[in-house]
């Protein structure tokens, strides 16, 4: 996605910025272990591969990307060293809802209408998120990158619902998306995962508490910071 490709959320222990060609690397490396390529239902790919894959975030107009930076990591290096700040990514896929969860949705939202910028792309956006540094994780990084992102969204393209798919032996991804506000709607057992849905108002409390602030990334590369 174009929109955000000079955008970074400043957050308060995470720094989330586009998917440049000089995370690759790293992610490649992260993306040939096969416990993250189970977790994230991911085939191992060629870096050269990878390559093409981030140029598809970048151009396609149904995906939304950021990196996740730790931002101490960051700090310490006075915010040049994105890349031993790395800890993970966190995506969003306009999807369509089939007629059982758009009826699911319209229930949870109370059947309240579609806002007036809303887009016909996304009018439900699929969240994924994932920690792929194991020292990175049980830290709320994941809660708060999941956040940051879906307050970026509804704030720049306003999805009516947020849907998480989830391995249904995640339970701590599970439980993560609970805790903000998801409902479970179905399980696959030919997938096995289950399926929980949001709709973006009751998501609100959530984005009113999350402390972040929106700047550009090439600006905001020559000088980081973030909210106190």
């Amino acid at each position: 996605m174009r929109l955000n490709e000079n955008t970074a959320l400043v957050g308060v222990s995470v720094v989330l910025v586009p998917y440049e060609t000089h995370h690759v690397e790293k992610y490649h490396k992260w993306m040939e272990n096969a416990d993250l390529q189970l977790l994230t239902g991911s085939e191992a790919l060629t870096l050269e591969q990878e390559f093409d894959m981030q140029r598809t975030w970048r151009e396609d107009a149904d995906k939304c990307t950021f990196i996740i930076l730790d931002r101490s990591i960051l700090e310490a290096s006075a915010g040049r060293d994105e890349i031993s700040a790395m800890v993970g990514d966190v995506n969003l896929f306009a999807i369509q809802l089939d007629d059982d969860h758009e009826n699911a949705a319209q229930e949870q939202a109370n059947a309240q209408p579609a806002k007036k910028n809303e887009t016909a792309l996304w009018q439900a956006a699929e969240c994924e998120i994932m920690i792929a540094e194991e020292t990175a994780r049980r830290k709320g990084y994941g809660r708060e990158a999941m956040l940051l992102m879906m307050k970026y969204a509804a704030e720049n393209f306003c999805p009516r619902v947020f849907v998480a798919k989830i391995k249904s032996d995640n339970t701590i991804s599970q439980n993560m998306f609970n805790k903000m506000g998801f409902v479970k709607q179905s399980e696959s057992e030919i997938f096995h995962e289950v399926t929980m849905m949001a709709p973006s108002e009751k998501l609100l409390v959530h984005f009113n508490n999350v402390v972040s602030k929106s700047c550009m990334y090439s600006a905001w590369r020559k000088h980081p910071t973030a909210p106190s």
